[in-house]
Order: structure tokens, then C-alpha cells, then sequence
């Protein structure tokens, strides 16, 4: 298999690290191999975390050169734009979840808020393709990371990876009830 690079990113306390395991260990699953690193920043008060996932054959760094990312999931809109101006390729796919943190120049007035109209006029100036995936009328928040897991699986989006990989993955990363919420949060957008 040719290379396949994603880009995960977003702000801490989303659950980036379990989505990016989830991945990982799905991509294992399928028989394909990968490396991945996480950067965290501010992470535990609302800083960016970004983590980069490579799979395929003759992989030797986990790490993505800028606009090489065949896949950018933005957990966040504000940081999903950041990742497709700074990660994506032409031709990739963002995944993002349309939901706004309110980065700082957007609280003080000094930014605009963005809206998946934004999103999807960056995405066509490059012919990138948009999903947005709407996680508003979810009861826990916290599982939003599920929600794109989900809608990875759904359309099958990392070549040769089943939903069943995924599946198996959090089999392995979660047990319980942490495992039965994230499953049914996975299965809905699956």
C-alpha cells in the first residue's frame, strides 16, 4: 500500500489521544503498517494537540511534511481550517466536526467565528473534499472523537481499513462501560 498520511487535530480535552489509538490500532487490525506521534502543547487547558498517523509500505518517520496529509480530522472548526491550510494536500479529505471552541481572537472580537461555509470554500480552493459531521444533538460531548471514528468507518476513508478494524480496536483500548458509551457513539455514525 502507498503511503496514506493523517493529521488529527484540535484542542485539548476532546479525546484526540483515543482517537488517534482507535486509528492506529484499527490500521494494525487491517494488517497495514503505521507510525504515529503526538504533539500536545496546552493540552489539559485548551491548547492544540496535534497527532499524525503514516501507514502503508516503506514508512520510516512518523512524521507528516506540510500539506502532505491525504486525511486532516479537525475536532474543532477553528483548528480544523488550521489543519487544512497547514496539513492537507490538494486532493485530501478533511473530516470535522462543526462545533467552535471560541479561540481567543474570536472571544475578544478580534477574529471572526467560522462556519462550515468557510470550511467548505478553503476545501474546493485546493479540491479537497468536506465532511462535516454535525455531533449537536449528542447527549455527551465528550464522545464527539467517536462521532468522526464513525464517519471514518461509515466511508471507509483510510484505504483498507474495516469497520470491523475499528471495532476490534477499542475491544482493545477500553473495556466496561467507557467501552459500551464509545461503541454506541461509534455505531450511530457508522
Amino acid at each position: 500500500m502507498k503511503a496514506y498520511n493523517i493529521h488529527i487535530t484540535g484542542v485539548g480535552g476532546q479525546g484526540i489521544g483515543l482517537l488517534s489509538q482507535a486509528l492506529l490500532r484499527g490500521i494494525d487490525h487491517a494488517g497495514i503498517n503505521a507510525l504515529a506521534v503526538d504533539t500536545h502543547g496546552l493540552a489539559q487547558r485548551g491548547g492544540v494537540v496535534v497527532s499524525m498517523i503514516r501507514c502503508g509500505d516503506k514508512i520510516h518517520s512518523p512524521m507528516i511534511m506540510k500539506n502532505s496529509a491525504d486525511l486532516v480530522l479537525g475536532m474543532e472548526i477553528h483548528e480544523a481550517m488550521r489543519g487544512l491550510e497547514t496539513a492537507l494536500k490538494k486532493g485530501g479529505t478533511l473530516v470535522y466536526l462543526d462545533v467552535s471552541w471560541q479561540p481567543l481572537g474570536v472571544r475578544l472580537g478580534l477574529n471572526t467565528e467560522l462556519t462550515a461555509n468557510d470550511i467548505q470554500t478553503a476545501c474546493e480552493s485546493i479540491g479537497a473534499v468536506a465532511v462535516k459531521v454535525d455531533t449537536r444533538t449528542m447527549d455527551d460531548s465528550r464522545m464527539q472523537n467517536m462521532a468522526l471514528l464513525g464517519t471514518i468507518a461509515k466511508q471507509r476513508i483510510v484505504p483498507g481499513v474495516s469497520k470491523q478494524n475499528y471495532d476490534d480496536a477499542l475491544e482493545d483500548l477500553l473495556s466496561g462501560e467507557m467501552l459500551r458509551k464509545n461503541k454506541e457513539i461509534f455505531n450511530v455514525y457508522a
